[in-house]
């Protein structure tokens, strides 16, 4: 009986912190989509957004539902801060199912693929899984785009001066962006998952 408690007080300890990560790294997934359009006045060649970093950790760390949830989570907070807005304006509809899904197939890829690695490798698990989550995200964005707004985004293209909505598409809304937040991931998500592993007594493995 008290091994029985004992071990279902460790269940509700364990449970619990994994709930209250969840909790920090949701607020930090809103700050930072919040933070991204607040500075991108200031970055006019390209976003600075760091959210795929907090997606990443938490699929790595508490799991595969947990990267989808993260990844929910920006979903929402990309349209509660209308940074989805010229979307929405032309497919409410297909903008909300694209937002929302490009971020949970994010989230729940990266922790897909760390808890296939993991086993053999920590690090090469996060740095797969910090490549994998960008590329989910712009991929399904690329998908949606031509699914849903293709027409809207070559008149898009046109006015800026772009020869036809695949080109707007791949290097006027992709591109140099996409680049930066796979760079982010790749240097930056294996040294944080490596220092939560140390701050939690974990054997670091290569």
């Amino acid at each position: 009986m008290a091994n029985s408690n004992y071990n279902g007080g460790r269940a509700i300890q364990k449970r619990t912190l994994m709930l209250t990560q969840l909790g920090v790294l949701t607020a930090i997934v809103v700050v930072l989509q919040i933070l991204a359009i607040v500075t991108r006045p200031l970055f006019p060649v390209f976003s600075i957004s760091l959210v795929l970093l907090p997606i990443t950790v938490g699929a790595a760390l508490i799991g595969v539902y947990a990267g989808g949830w993260l990844g929910l989570a920006f979903g929402a907070a990309v349209l509660i801060s209308g940074d989805a807005a010229p979307f929405l304006a032309v497919n409410p509809l297909g903008a909300v199912l694209l937002v929302l899904t490009k971020g949970v197939l994010a989230g729940l890829a990266a922790g897909f693929v760390y808890k296939l690695i993991a086993d053999k490798s920590k690090t090469g698990a996060a740095i797969a899984a910090g490549a994998v989550c960008p590329i989910v995200n712009t991929g399904v964005f690329i998908i949606g785009s031509y699914v849903f707004f293709f027409p809207t985004i070559t008149a898009w293209g046109e006015g800026l001066g772009f020869t036809s909505g695949t080109a707007y598409i791949f290097f006027g809304m992709v591109g140099v962006n996409f680049l930066v937040e796979l760079g982010l991931n790749l240097v930056l998500i294996p040294v944080i998952v490596r220092l939560i592993q140390l701050g939690r007594g974990s054997k670091l493995e290569s």
